[in-house]
C-alpha cells in the first residue's frame, strides 16, 4: 500500500471534472446492474455488507491517496452510495464556489488595488484648504457614524505600509513572514488579513481510518471540503444497518437457543449459552463500528483559507495528539484513530499559522515546526511517553500552510536559528513602526480607526467630532515626538473603549469629548497611578523638596513602564578616600546606569582642580526601588550634584531636569520627556530642564503648561547655569566649563552633526 498523502488537493483534468470523480472510489463507481442507489446502500448479502465496511482499510483509499487502490472493489455497496451523495452536492459546491469567486472579483480586482483609503457617508466632505492644520485631516463629520469601515482587514490597517505591503506580496506567492516589533502595533490583525488574500486553493477535509493490518498506525486520507461529512454519514449509515442485521441474527439464535433448552428441558444451560451469544455478538459489533472514520480537519464550512493562532500552545496543541485509552483490551478499548487529535499546524492547512511570541515555544517544538514547514506534512502521534497514545503514529497528515511568525526583539535572540533560516530564506522580515509621521491623511485614518473600534465592540456609542480629536491629541502625545502618532493601538484602542464605557454607563447618544478627558484620567497604566502615589507620598512625608538650595543634591526626572513619569532624587557627597579613590554609586543601577557614571567621572575629572584620586564620590539615587535605574538619562543629574557637591555651591530645588551627557559635556536627548516634565509640574517644581533636541518632542497636557518653565539645553555648562545657585562661585565655575566644553560643542552645531540637529535615537529613560 501507499503511504502518499495527497497534500496539495485534486486539479481538474481537461475537461474540467475533478479526479475525485473519474478515480476516487469513493467518488466515481457506476451504478451496479441489481439496481442499487443511495437509498438503498445496503442491496446485497450480509457477506457483501462486510466486504464493505472492511474496504476503506484494505484499500489504497483509506490511506493518503484519495485515489483508489488497485484491489478496489467497483461493486462495492458503500462506493455506489457515496456516490450519489457527492453528485448530489457537486453542482451546488461548484455554484457556491464560483459565487464566492465572483464576489471576491468584485471586491478586489488586483493586489495593488488594495489600499487604506478612508470613505465617509455621501454628502460628507473633506476639506483640503483647512487639512493641514485641523485634527481630523479636514473630514467633516458630525460623528464617527459618518464613517464607512471596510469589510476588509486588510483595508484596516493603518500606518504598517510596509508590513501592509509585504503582507500583500507574502500571500501572493505564498511566503512565510516575521513581523517583529512592540506589542499592540497590529501583528495579529495583519496575519489575520493575510489569510483572507491567500490565493484561492482546494480546502480538504481530513479522515483518519482505522488500519486493520496495524491499529496503531492509522491510515489518512483527504478529500474536498464539504464531502467528509457525507462519507462519515454513509459510513455510520452502513455500519447501523449491518449492527441492526446482526442485532435481528442475534435474537434469532438466541430464540433458537432458548426454544431447543425448553423442549430439552435444560433452561439453566439455555439461558447461560444465550448469554454468551449475547456478549459474542456484543463484542464482534465493535469491530463493525471502528471502521467509521475519523475526520479531524472540517472545512465543510470553511470559504476562504483557515487562520490558526497557537500563541503558546504547547506541542500536543501546535503538533497534534493521541488520546490516552485507560481501557486497552478487553473489547472496551477506543480504537486509535477515534482517539487522534489535530494540531494547528494541521487545521492550517492551506491557510495561515499565526504564532507570537515564538521564542517562548519549546527547542524541540520549533525544530518540528521546522520540519512540518519544510515537508509540507506532519504524522500526528503521541506526546506523552506514559500515555498510550505514544505508540499511535498516522500516515503523514497535510500541513502546507503559511508561516506568520512574530514577537519583540527579544524573540529573535531564542528562536532556533534553523527555523528562522527556514522563515528567511522562503519569506520576508519586516520590523513594526511605533510611530507614524502627522499628516492630514493619517489623521483621517486615526478617525477612521475609532470608528473600526466602535464598529468591533458593537456595544459603544459613536464618538462626536470633538471626541475624535481628543484621541487624536492623545495619540500625538504618546507617539513621544514632534509631527508624529503613535502606532501602539492597542493601547490606544483601550482608551477608545473606556470613553465609550464612560458615555454607555450615563445612556449618552454619542462619547464627547469630556468622556474621552474622563478615561485619560481612569485608563491610567499602573506605572502611572503608582508613579503619582510616589509623589503624594513623598509630600506627605517631606521626602520632595521643591524650593531652597542645597549642595549636592538635585532633582533628577525618570519613566516607569512607558507612560510615567516619577521625580526621582540625585544625592553627591565628596569623602576622603583611604586608598585609591572612586565613584561609588548606590540605587541598584543597571548596566547603562553605571556606565553614564563613569562617563560622567570623566567630566568631572577634566575641568576640577580637585585631586579625584585622592577622594571618594559617592552617589546615591534616593528611594530608587526594586526595580533600580536603568539608562543614561540621569547623566545630567548625576555630574550637576557630584560638581554641586565638589564644589560646595547650592543647587536650586525648584529645578528638575533629564539628560544624557556625552564625555565632551554635550546633553543628548532621551525619551519620555513629556511625561518626566508633568510628573515634575505634579511634584511642585517650577522649571525643567531637557535636551534641547528634545524641544519638539514636548506634547504636555495644557494644565501643566501655566505651572512648569521648560528650559532647553545644550550642554552642561548651560545646565549648571540654570540649576546652580550663589552667583560669584557659579559664574567662575560656568565660565572655567564652556573653555572645556564649548569649543567642542560649536564644532559640531557648526557641521550639522552634534546636538544641535533634530535628529535623536532617545533612550528608555
Amino acid at each position: 500500500m501507499s503511504n502518499d498523502t495527497n497534500v496539495d488537493g485534486p486539479s481538474p483534468d481537461d475537461d474540467g471534472t475533478p479526479p475525485d470523480e473519474e478515480d476516487s472510489s469513493a467518488d466515481a463507481a457506476p451504478p451496479a446492474d441489481d439496481g442499487t442507489t443511495a437509498d438503498s446502500p445496503s442491496g446485497g448479502s450480509d457477506e457483501t455488507d462486510s466486504d464493505a465496511v472492511e474496504s476503506p482499510g484494505d484499500t489504497e483509499d483509506a490511506g493518503g491517496d484519495s485515489g483508489p487502490g488497485p484491489d478496489a472493489d467497483p461493486e462495492d455497496p458503500l462506493e455506489r452510495s457515496l456516490e450519489k451523495l457527492e453528485d448530489g452536492i457537486e453542482d451546488a459546491d461548484a455554484a457556491a464556489v464560483d459565487a464566492h469567486d465572483a464576489d471576491e472579483d468584485d471586491e478586489i480586482e488586483t493586489v495593488e488595488d488594495l489600499g487604506s483609503t478612508v470613505e465617509v457617508d455621501p454628502g460628507v466632505e473633506i476639506d483640503e484648504e483647512i487639512a493641514e492644520d485641523d485634527l481630523l485631516g479636514g473630514l467633516q463629520i458630525d460623528s464617527t457614524a459618518d464613517i464607512e469601515v471596510p469589510d476588509r482587514l486588510v483595508d484596516q490597517v493603518i500606518g504598517q505600509d510596509e508590513a501592509r505591503d509585504i503582507i500583500i506580496k507574502a500571500a501572493k506567492q505564498r511566503r512565510h513572514v516575521m513581523m517583529i516589533g512592540s506589542p499592540g502595533t497590529g501583528k495579529s490583525m495583519l496575519a489575520k488579513a493575510m489569510s483572507q488574500l491567500l490565493p484561492k486553493e482546494d480546502l480538504q477535509d481530513v479522515l483518519v481510518y482505522h488500519n486493520p493490518d496495524d491499529g496503531n498506525e492509522p491510515k489518512v486520507r483527504t478529500v474536498p471540503a464539504g464531502k467528509g461529512e457525507q462519507i462519515i454519514e454513509a459510513h455510520k449509515e452502513e455500519a447501523r444497518k449491518r449492527n441492526q442485521m446482526r442485532s435481528i441474527l442475534m435474537w434469532i439464535i438466541i430464540a433458537i437457543v432458548v426454544v431447543y433448552a425448553l423442549f430439552a428441558g435444560q433452561i439453566l444451560l439455555g439461558i447461560l449459552a444465550a448469554g454468551i451469544i449475547w456478549l459474542i455478538f456484543r463484542y464482534t459489533s465493535r469491530g463493525m463500528d471502528a471502521m467509521v472514520p475519523n475526520m479531524i480537519v472540517n472545512n465543510g464550512e470553511q470559504r476562504t483559507a483557515p487562520f490558526e493562532d497557537a500563541t503558546g500552545a504547547h506541542a500536543g496543541a501546535l503538533l497534534g495528539d493521541v488520546r490516552h485509552d485507560p481501557f486497552q483490551s478487553g473489547g472496551m478499548e477506543t480504537p486509535s484513530h477515534d482517539r487522534v487529535e489535530p494540531g494547528s499546524i494541521h487545521k492550517s492547512n492551506k491557510g495561515v499559522l499565526f504564532v507570537d511570541e515564538i521564542n517562548t515555544l519549546d527547542v524541540r517544538t520549533q525544530q518540528k515546526l521546522m520540519t512540518a514547514i519544510q515537508e509540507g506534512e506532519f504524522a500526528i502521534t503521541g506526546q506523552s511517553e506514559r500515555s498510550s497514545g505514544a505508540m499511535v503514529q498516522t500516515e503523514p497528515v497535510p500541513c502546507d500552510f503559511v508561516m506568520i511568525a512574530a514577537g519583540n526583539l527579544d524573540a529573535m535572540e531564542n528562536m532556533h536559528p534553523a527555523l528562522r533560516s527556514r522563515i528567511k530564506g522562503y519569506g520576508y522580515e519586516v520590523y513594526m513602526d511605533d510611530t507614524i509621521e502627522d499628516t492630514p491623511e493619517m489623521r483621517r485614518k486615526y478617525a477612521r480607526f475609532v470608528a473600526q473600534e466602535v464598529e468591533r465592540d458593537g456595544r459603544l456609542p459613536h464618538f462626536t467630532h470633538e471626541a475624535v480629536e481628543e484621541v487624536i491629541l492623545e495619540a500625538k502625545r504618546r507617539a513621544g515626538r514632534k509631527e508624529h502618532l503613535t502606532l501602539l493601538f492597542r493601547n490606544l484602542g483601550g482608551l477608545v473603549r473606556v470613553a465609550g464605557d464612560i458615555a454607555r454607563a450615563e445612556d449618552a447618544e454619542f462619547t464627547s469629548r469630556d468622556h474621552v478627558l474622563q478615561a485619560k484620567s481612569r485608563s491610567r497604566s499602573i506605572e502611572q497611578q503608582l508613579a503619582d502615589d510616589y509623589i503624594e507620598r513623598r509630600k506627605d512625608y517631606e521626602l520632595q523638596v521643591n524650593e531652597g538650595g542645597v549642595e549636592g543634591r538635585v532633582n533628577g526626572l525618570a519613566v516607569m513602564g512607558e507612560d510615567s513619569g516619577i521625580m526621582l532624587p540625585v544625592m553627591a557627597e565628596i569623602a576622603p578616600a583611604q586608598g585609591q579613590g572612586q565613584v561609588i554609586a548606590t540605587g541598584k543601577l543597571k548596566e547603562m546606569a553605571e556606565e553614564s557614571v563613569q562617563n560622567v567621572s570623566a567630566i568631572i575629572k577634566k575641568f576640577s582642580d580637585v585631586n579625584l584620586s585622592e577622594k571618594d564620590v559617592h552617589i546615591q539615587f534616593v528611594q530608587a526601588g526594586q526595580q533600580g535605574v536603568d539608562g543614561d538619562s540621569a547623566s545630567i543629574t548625576v555630574a550637576t550634584a557630584v560638581i554641586s557637591a565638589l564644589e560646595d555651591i547650592p543647587v536650586d530645588q525648584s529645578v528638575a531636569m533629564t539628560g544624557s551627557l556625552s564625555v565632551r559635556g554635550d546633553v543628548l536627548p532621551v525619551g519620555g520627556v513629556t511625561h518626566k516634565i508633568e510628573a515634575a509640574a505634579k511634584a511642585g517644581c517650577t522649571k525643567v530642564i531637557i535636551p534641547r533636541t528634545n524641544e519638539q518632542d514636548v506634547m504636555i497636557e495644557d494644565e501643566y503648561e501655566d505651572m512648569i518653565e521648560i528650559i532647553p539645553c545644550s550642554n552642561i555648562s548651560e545646565v549648571l547655569d540654570v540649576a546652580l545657585m550663589g552667583e560669584p562661585k557659579k559664574d567662575s565655575l560656568v565660565d572655567r566649563l564652556k573653555q572645556i566644553t564649548g569649543s567642542a560643542f560649536e564644532s559640531q552645531v557648526n557641521t550639522g552633526t552634534g546636538t544641535g540637529t533634530g535628529g535623536s535615537n532617545p533612550s528608555p529613560q
